[in-house]
């Protein structure tokens, strides 16, 4: 099964993360507020809560990408589309009292 073999790679990185990060599961424990059974157990490839995987990322300062894996959906390219304002012509300015008409500068 598909979704089983990504849960096992998801559970064995972030085993080895916490190795070279470098916590023990005790330390990862007390950091995160999650049992060291817990943590056994994930890294072991069994089903945690998502609080206390949240918890687990966020000790071990990963809890900032966490929500780079959904896209937010108003930053897609119609979300642009939809706030895109007509365009205008650019006005005319007129030559007002007192400020000097343009010349090129060849003139004498």
């Amino acid at each position: 099964m598909k979704m089983f073999k990504e849960y096992t790679n998801l559970c064995e990185r972030l085993k080895q993360y916490r190795i070279y990060y470098p916590l023990t599961q005790s330390d990862l424990a007390e950091k995160s507020g999650v049992s060291v059974r817990s943590i056994s157990r994930f890294e072991n490839g069994e089903d945690i809560s998502l609080s206390n995987f949240l918890k687990l990322l966020r000790a071990l300062d990963l809890d900032d990408r966490m929500i780079d894996m959904i896209p937010d959906q108003s930053k897609r390219p119609s979300y642009y589309l939809e706030k895109e304002t007509k365009r205008r012509r650019a006005s005319v300015t007129r030559n007002k009292k007192g400020s000097a008409p343009f010349v090129w500068g060849d003139e004498k």
